[in-house]
């Protein structure tokens, strides 16, 4: 009932979060649900025996030399599986024959050790008995008569050696059977602390798996929450993600239009710096060539100078006369003709701002989100409403199942379980005490043993006097012996008892050990269980027969105690799956169905954006036909690439003045020096300015050259893409926007799945997790079977067994050395004469007669 009322929970805790399935797409954005509560788990099932735990090492080694063959998967498959009848024949099919013999051979190590004790339960008890019967009759040593040895004294010190030898090791094993004994009980009444450590893991594993419930279903609201975050930003997230698509064409064409309007104001200023140089340069150059023509006029007068034709100034009046021709003017701009025809048609075209027109389609483009909430504002509501329904839904559908019921069955149950173990707990004591009292009983009759054996090598060392003769020993020396004999008659007495005892714990402890904790620890245990048809000869899986009742269902003992032992959870552990799938409730379209239908009807109109009117492209084609393409841009730049005069006027002036410091001192000279003056200050004041001019002449004409090269076709590329991107807003826009809404609908719907994810990773991980369950496996099987039980009841018989063999050397030498310690009856007298000694021994004392010893002198 307990294990029907736990499945029936778990498969409510799968369906109270189980609304949709995933088909699981990395998610846009990672939501973070935090971490589903849990309680730490008090139990450690781990036991650590303390020193304790070399002893249960030394046993274990024992039992691989008892027992060195691996746990026998196959025999106990077969054992299991065969069925044995009542009839004689049975036994004798040749099957299962074979199967027993190897039973036998694996157990042969046990058997043979178990036939030895029974040997000596059986020998031992008869051969104290013929023993004593001997010595009645005065034989095996009963004789009170002790021969003299020479090396008397080293055979008594060596049988007293070997007795306290074997003392110890009598001692060291009942030590060990004692401490066994000590911890097993200490063990079991420590047990209880950790019985209830179990039943409270388990009532945590049942009291947090509602809150873990809860939990995972308030996660909806994260989900829920992202989603309408997304909702109320529509138009920065799906607005934004149409433009940014249809900008991808958008852009260039209105940057290509407003680099045109740039490219207008340019030609204008262009076309205006040309008119403007053009007659500036005109008249320079005009006046340029008046001043030029005054200086040769008056620099002619000069060399015309009577000064002149003296020799030393002839040559040099005679070069400068030659070079007056250089002063005159290189470039002529009067024929240039003008542009003010182009300047007017473009300053025509710039009376409509072109600029502003695209800066409005811009404007245009760039509210492209607001269209997008304003058209979407009815079904977002809708949306909205669904995702509030869902969260509904899932509040009642958890409200509907009766968790809580079967959490108050499952524990009253747990409770009723508990107050039986702790109603039986001091029963349980109870019988260990009188188990731990028996034990000790053993113990005591070894230590009895051993006490009189002490007591006999104390009195017998102690009161021996190796001068007084076997009849005359002291009292102590005689109660020594006394001793001995005593403890080799409470060996024969108690020795079958301990052996009996060994023999029996050494049997169900070390098959114990080898058969189920040692298989246990390794897994093997669980893979026999788990063999299919075994426990059940109609049910191939044996555990989902029982739980499920369908045992076709690949559920083993292994996996399921892999998988708590790894704190999974129940519902993993356990393939609830196959009792209640969650998988048919995680379906996603359950409610994203209406969300995706909601979001997949959105639409957006984008007609009315309008890149750039007719205005504006009619604007373009006006600046095409402008005609600065018509301006005779060679002729201009065939003047413009001549220096302003023919020659240099400063390097002209400067070598004028060298050539008047060749003549002599006088008014030619200076005349001379005056005229150079006059043409620096020319070339300052008209030259420079005009080629200024002419730079500011080239750079304009050579724009003018570049805007003018294919201008119509650049004009009718900026028209046809600004058309092609109207065209794609008017008419294919709707195809990007169905594209981006898939997008965005995708990214509502990817937070259901992470959800959805969560969920399933949660159930599968974390919530009801089996930990518990596994420690009271761990707990019963390897803490109190074979760490607590096991390992000391195999320390007990091995410890004892010890003690209880070396009882038989202990009472050789025992018997063997009291001859030594008691007073006899009779002694061996030695008497010096030439020969040597004659013996004699004395009659008077006991008044016995005994013919073999006579002495020389009663022969005499």
């Amino acid at each position: 009932m307990a294990v029907e009322l736990c499945l029936l929970l778990l498969v409510f805790c799968g369906s109270t979060i189980s609304e949709v399935q995933p088909i699981y797409k990395p998610p846009p954005g990672t939501l973070d649900f935090g971490f589903v509560p849990a309680k730490t788990y008090d139990t450690g099932a781990y036991h650590e025996p303390g020193p304790i735990g070399v002893l249960f090492k030394i046993v274990r080694a024992y039992l691989y030399l008892v027992q060195p063959n691996s746990f026998p998967q196959d025999l106990v498959r077969k054992l299991a599986q065969q069925k044995f009848g009542n009839a004689q024949g049975d036994y004798q099919k040749p099957e299962n024959v074979v199967l027993t013999l190897q039973a036998i051979y694996y157990e042969i190590g046990f058997i043979v050790s178990a036939a030895l004790g029974f040997v000596f339960i059986l020998l031992l008890p008869l051969v104290g008995l013929c023993f004593c019967m001997c010595r009645c009759c005065d034989n095996c040593g009963g004789e009170m008569h002790q021969r003299q040895k020479k090396n008397a004294d080293c055979q008594r010190s060596c049988f007293a050696t070997f007795l306290f030898v074997a003392s110890l090791i009598i001692s060291v094993g009942v030590l060990c059977a004692y401490a066994a004994n000590q911890h097993l009980t200490n063990q079991v009444r420590g047990a209880k602390k950790l019985v209830n450590s179990n039943f409270k893991d388990l009532k945590i594993f049942l009291n947090d798996t509602p809150a873990q419930i809860d939990y995972l279903v308030s996660q909806y609201n994260t989900t829920k929450d992202k989603a309408l975050s997304d909702l109320n930003n529509v138009g920065p997230l799906l607005g934004s993600r149409v433009q940014e698509q249809l900008g991808k064409e958008v852009r260039p064409a209105l940057d290509a239009a407003l680099t045109m309007a740039g490219a207008i104001r340019e030609t204008r200023e262009a076309l205006e710096n040309v008119s403007v140089s053009v007659e500036v340069l005109q008249e320079g150059t005009e006046r340029l060539h008046a001043n030029l023509t005054d200086v040769k006029m008056h620099l002619s007068n000069t060399l015309n100078d009577s000064a002149c034709s003296a020799t030393q100034a002839a040559s040099t009046c005679n070069i400068i006369r030659n070079s007056l021709n250089q002063l005159n003017i290189n470039a002529n701009f009067s024929g240039l003709p003008g542009v003010s025809s182009q300047l007017a048609k473009v300053n025509d075209v710039l009376k409509i701002d072109l600029s502003s027109l695209v800066q409005k389609g811009y404007a245009a483009f760039n509210d492209t989100p607001d269209l997008v909430v304003n058209q979407t504002r009815n079904i977002l509501s809708d949306i909205k409403n669904v995702l509030e329904s869902i969260g509904s839904n899932i509040t009642i559908f958890a409200k509907t199942l009766p968790v809580q019921k079967i959490l108050a069955d499952l524990t009253m149950y747990l409770t009723q379980s508990e107050a039986y173990v702790q109603d039986y707990f001091p029963v349980v004591e109870q019988y260990d005490f009188y188990r731990w009292l028996g034990c000790l009983i053993l113990c005591c009759m070894v230590v009895l043993i051993l006490i009189f054996y002490c007591l006999g090598l104390l009195c017998g060392t102690c009161g021996y006097d190796k001068h007084a003769s076997p009849t005359t020993r002291g009292c102590i020396s005689n109660t020594g012996g006394n001793f001995l004999m005593a403890g080799v008659g409470f060996s024969f007495l108690f020795s079958w008892v301990l052996m009996t005892v060994v023999v029996l714990t050494f049997v169900t402890g070390g098959n114990v050990e080898k058969l189920v904790c040692e298989p246990f620890e390794d897994k093997t245990l669980f893979k026999v269980l788990d063999t299919p048809y075994l426990l059940n000869q109609h049910w191939k899986n044996y555990l989902s027969g029982i739980l499920f009742k369908n045992p076709n269902i690949n559920l083993t003992f292994e996996n399921v105690y892999s998988d708590c032992k790894e704190n999974k959870g129940i519902y993993t552990s356990l393939h609830l799956e196959h009792l209640f799938n969650i998988n048919e409730f995680l379906n996603i379209s359950m409610y994203t169905e209406d969300v995706a239908l909601k979001i997949e009807h959105i639409q957006i109109n984008l007609s009315k954006i309008i890149l750039l009117d007719e205005i504006g492209k009619e604007n373009l084609l006006n600046f095409s036909s402008s005609g600065i393409e018509g301006i005779n841009f060679a002729a201009y730049l065939a003047e413009i690439n001549k220096s302003v005069t023919k020659v240099d006027l400063l390097s002209f002036a400067n070598d004028l003045e060298a050539r008047a410091d060749q003549l002599p001192k006088g008014a030619l000279e200076n005349a001379l020096k005056g005229h150079a003056n006059n043409i620096r200050m020319i070339h300052n004041q008209q030259v420079i300015p005009l080629e200024q001019a002419m730079s500011t002449l080239n750079q304009s004409i050579r724009l003018l050259k570049r805007t003018s090269s294919e201008l119509m076709v650049k004009v009718k590329n900026v028209i046809s893409a600004v058309n092609a991107a109207q065209l794609l807003i008017n008419n294919n826009a709707s195809l990007v926007i169905v594209q981006e809404t898939k997008k965005y609908m995708d990214t509502i719907v990817g937070y259901f799945e992470q959800y959805i994810e969560w969920v399933k990773e949660s159930i599968a991980m974390e919530v009801a997790a089996c930990k518990p369950i596994a420690n009271v496996i761990d707990t019963a099987v390897d803490i109190f079977l074979c760490s607590y039980i096991t390992d000391s009841v195999n320390t007990f018989w091995f410890g004892l067994g010890g003690s209880s063999i070396f009882l038989i050397p202990a009472i050789i030498f025992a018997v063997k050395l009291s001859k030594y310690y008691r007073r006899m009856d009779t002694e061996d007298v030695y008497d010096d004469t030439e020969n040597g000694n004659n013996g004699y021994h004395k009659e008077h004392l006991y008044g016995i007669h005994n013919p073999v010893f006579t002495s020389s002198v009663e022969q005499w």
